[in-house]
């Protein structure tokens, strides 16, 4: 293996800055993402910018009618913690349903939306929940965050700090897993903010993204049986091995109904 540098950081500015100052390092956050890549031959870094020793970076507060959690907070931190499990239950479950304990107790929830897997399940809860992404630089919407096929927002040298998630009055989430890796196949997020409600969706394209068309049938009745009927364009979405396209369209409805069904109990 060639030699590289490993630098672990006190602080985000000198952690951004090491990131701004050479492009071939990787930012190091639990690693669940970056080693496979390694293992595979898809990445061979100049160095390593391990942000473990950032304190600023851990945790979860209530701070108003939003929970924020610190960009290097582990998933299994998000699922077991009470504030998470009591104001928003569904961002739990999805938490504690990420691969396996080893993932859970390294992944962060800052490292798995820079990350941006298009069959990750975070990207559906930040976009879901209308989260706000803070970074070392600004603060992003999560409709403005997920871009492509890994592609965020984020430029160079920028770090995912905090996510701050809405309180929404009911919310679920349902995923059809893969069964060996465990992430989602197809996963939605349904969300209702008084009468209005957003739908996200994961694994099913390149990015997580919005599913207009059931937003709008929820808006006018938040009920399961308001998912039915709904068709999804399978046009732009993911097909290989274990799904095509159309197969992934006919899921998305099928997961916002059991989501729906989740968030009334």
């Amino acid at each position: 293996m060639a030699s590289m540098t490993y630098h672990r950081p006190a602080s985000v500015a000198e952690a951004a800055k090491l990131a701004a100052g050479d492009p071939d390092a990787r930012v190091l956050a639990g690693g669940q993402s970056v080693l496979p890549s390694m293992k595979l031959g898809l990445l061979a870094p100049s160095a390593f910018i391990d942000l473990g020793g950032i304190a600023e970076l851990q945790g979860i507060r209530i701070d108003g009618r939003n929970v924020v959690i610190g960009a290097m907070t582990t998933h299994a931190t998000v699922a077991g913690t009470r504030d998470v499990q009591s104001k928003i239950p569904a961002l739990a479950r999805l938490a504690a349903g990420i691969g396996d304990p080893q993932v859970r107790n390294r992944g962060t929830i800052g490292g798995s939306l820079a990350n941006s897997d298009p069959a990750a399940d975070y990207p559906a809860a930040a976009l879901g929940l209308g989260a706000i992404i803070g970074t070392s630089k600004r603060k992003i919407s999560a409709d403005d965050f997920f871009k492509g096929l890994f592609e965020t927002a984020l430029g160079a040298g920028e770090l995912i700090t905090s996510v701050s998630f809405p309180l929404p009055d009911k919310a679920g989430y349902v995923k059809f897993r893969q069964p060996a890796s465990r992430f989602a196949l197809v996963g939605v997020f349904v969300a209702q903010f008084g009468k209005a409600v957003r739908v996200a969706v994961t694994g099913a394209g390149a990015c997580a993204f919005r599913a207009p068309a059931l937003e709008e049938a929820l808006a006018r009745k938040f009920a399961p049986e308001s998912c039915d009927g709904i068709s999804v364009a399978s046009r732009a979405l993911n097909a290989d091995i274990h799904g095509s396209a159309d197969y992934r369209a006919h899921l998305i409805p099928v997961l916002a109904r059991r989501a729906v069904q989740q968030a009334l109990g």
